[in-house]
């Protein structure tokens, strides 16, 4: 078991450092939901504070080691999740991997020629059934706007894209 030496000069295992904090983690990584990151994502995230805290903790600074390393806990998390949801990551933190195990995966012409006709379906049922709002609102969805960059760039009310693009959910089910 590796044994290491906390900030205040006590001799304690990793093991039990990481158990006795581990239970707060989850409760915050349980209280999260945020699209592009992971609850098993945000829990590791959580644990790299904790060991940030441990490198980093001063005991001069006036905090006890379990608030400052609560803290540091917090802080990674929030980090991770701006991470998560910046923009500019938004196509890969929605992808999935190309692979053979995917349902669906065109393993062959036959398939591919299936999928493409079911691509021009949808594309077909797009321009007949949908008004020009809600193919602009869809647009915009599909590229990753959010609802009041949406209702800015189509200068309408969040409220009027929110209902254009439920609309246009019913229309494509």
């Amino acid at each position: 078991m590796n044994k290491l030496r906390s900030p205040s000069g006590e001799e304690g295992s990793i093991e039990a450092l990481v158990a006795s904090f581990l239970p707060y983690i989850r409760s915050r990584a349980a209280r999260i939901r945020s699209v592009g990151i992971d609850g098993d994502d945000i829990v590791q995230e959580g644990l790299i504070g904790l060991v940030r805290a441990f490198d980093t903790y001063d005991p001069q600074g006036g905090a006890s080691f379990s608030t400052y390393a609560i803290a540091c806990i917090d802080n990674g998390i929030a980090s991770a999740l701006r991470r998560a949801t910046r923009r500019k990551d938004q196509p890969l933190n929605s992808s999935v991997p190309l692979s053979d195990e995917l349902p669906g995966f065109a393993r062959d012409p036959q398939d591919l020629a299936i999928r493409r006709a079911e691509l021009e379906g949808l594309a077909e049922r797009i321009r007949q059934d949908l008004s020009s709002l809600e193919k602009r609102v869809l647009g915009l969805y599909l590229e990753g706007y959010s609802y009041s960059a949406m209702a800015e760039k189509l200068e309408t009310t969040e409220k009027a894209v929110d209902n254009a693009l439920q609309r246009a959910r019913r229309k494509l089910k």
